[in-house]
């Protein structure tokens, strides 16, 4: 029996397409003004080819082993009415080293043109990708037989060539643009340094979660000709919920997988945020991770689903490297004490450090610590901070400006970056993790009062 045009039945199917055309309508984008913006997207696959070394537990004792998800190397290039662009890399890696940030950046400036100031680097900081280059020498680079090495740093060079060629891509494919931005939030970060893992469920549970967290879910949305072309988005996590000997982005993998299977042709960038002593509780099993990631990507599209802020005005960027002082630095008595230790990470890292001072260069008393801020438009003050920093440190940059967005692992990731009341407390981040970073002891106490100096001036208009 045919079904007339005024049934029931066909009104039901008429009004489920309506919708579904709405739904995604509201999604990638109604209307298309661009304010003179520019931007250009794009991504490479930087899964090892091979079985390596994986980064982030020193527990593991061989190389891996297979694959749940692809790797990523992602480039966002923004233009603005003046031609100044920035490029944002955003990777699927624990992080990058000095070495590695500051010999890709001069590529990037020798061959396109951008200055320091307008790169910016983002690593999600998996424990379920691979080590690259020196980035937590004691504990990864100096434990493995030479041949591993080799890999390695063979894997690292790889990755920056990859890197240079996705920005240029970027590049290429600049259009007119418009940019809108929101913030929602999301809840499964759990301060470590206050709760008990084995406890989280309970006390989730019974509302007794305690100590400060950062659950805000930051997002920039990049429409050309109204569809949705690249989404970059964060959260204040590690990105801890799986140890296993696969290779996988871990909850940021699978946020931006269930991002980019809801709107097609959309590439979704995370960067981590300030998270260095935030876990996702409870872990350890993928079906978690796969939630966590769901959880997050569902709040991603839920924003984008909203009415989004438009941003308008110009491009502003400022890059330095502050001198972060030590506290009182080991001298060789002390390090060979370290050496002939039962501590074999102390031991490692003894010997490099000794190596150094034996080639004639002395142990530095400061580390040369990056700093950096964008000034996206005149909405959004975006700062991108080097090592694992602790949530304090976005709780006190939005005291500063309440429309802050703070990466941390950002450019350069060399140890952890404790507030100056966990230094005071100690523990892991406070003091201990130097040890696996290479670095020769913990930070001075006026870190936090250095850092947050630096922030303000950078954030002063």
């Amino acid at each position: 029996m045919k079904t007339s045009i005024g049934s029931k039945s066909h009104l039901s199917d008429w009004m489920t397409l309506w919708t579904s055309g709405l739904l995604l309508l509201m999604i990638t984008g109604s209307t298309f003004a661009s304010d003179g913006w520019k931007a250009g997207v794009a991504s490479a696959n930087i899964t090892p080819n091979e079985p390596i070394w994986m980064a982030g537990y020193a527990s593991r004792d061989r190389p891996a082993e297979g694959k749940l998800t692809d790797l990523w190397a992602k480039a966002l290039v923004l233009e603005d009415t003046t031609g100044k662009q920035v490029v944002i890399i955003t990777l699927d890696l624990i992080g990058v080293d000095r070495d590695f940030s500051t010999r890709l950046c001069k590529k990037l400036s020798d061959q396109f043109g951008f200055p320091r100031d307008s790169i910016a680097i983002c690593c999600s900081h998996t424990h379920t990708g691979p080590v690259v280059g020196y980035n937590l020498r004691p504990m990864h680079f100096e434990a493995i037989a030479p041949t591993d090495r080799q890999k390695i740093l063979k894997y690292a060079e790889s990755t920056s060539q990859k890197i240079i060629d996705v920005v240029d891509r970027a590049r290429r494919e600049i259009q007119p643009a418009s940019l809108t931005w929101s913030v929602g939030t999301t809840d499964f970060a759990v301060n470590r340094r206050n709760n008990p893992e084995n406890k989280v469920p309970q006390l989730r549970q019974a509302g007794q979660l305690v100590g400060p967290i950062d659950h805000a879910v930051p997002v920039l949305a990049v429409r050309k000709n109204d569809k949705l072309k690249a989404v970059l988005f964060g959260y204040a996590c590690h990105a801890t919920v799986l140890s296993s000997f696969e290779w996988s982005g871990d909850y940021p993998g699978f946020a931006q997988i269930e991002i980019e299977q809801a709107i097609p042709d959309c590439t979704a960038m995370f960067w981590a945020g300030c998270g260095a002593d935030q876990n996702p509780l409870p872990r350890r099993s993928v079906e978690l991770a796969k939630n966590y990631g769901r959880q997050l990507g569902q709040t991603v599209l839920a924003e984008l689903k909203e009415p989004m802020q438009p941003i308008t005005g110009k491009l502003h960027s400022q890059y330095s490297e502050i001198a972060l002082p030590f506290d009182d630095l080991p001298d060789e008595a002390d390090l060979q004490k370290d050496v002939d230790g039962k501590d074999i990470y102390r031991s490692m890292r003894a010997k490099v450090l000794l190596r150094q001072i034996q080639s004639g260069k002395p142990l530095s008393k400061t580390y040369p610590y990056p700093i950096q801020t964008w000034r996206i438009g005149d909405e959004i003050p975006m700062v991108f901070l080097g090592g694992e920093v602790v949530v304090d440190f976005a709780i006190k940059t939005k005291s500063l400006n309440d429309k802050a967005w703070v990466a941390g692992y950002a450019n350069d990731v060399m140890a952890y970056i404790p507030s100056r009341r966990i230094w005071l407390e100690g523990g892991y981040e406070g003091e201990s993790a130097m040890v696996y970073y290479g670095l020769p002891t913990r930070w001075d106490a006026s870190v936090e009062q250095l850092i947050m100096a630096e922030i303000r001036k950078q954030l002063t208009p």
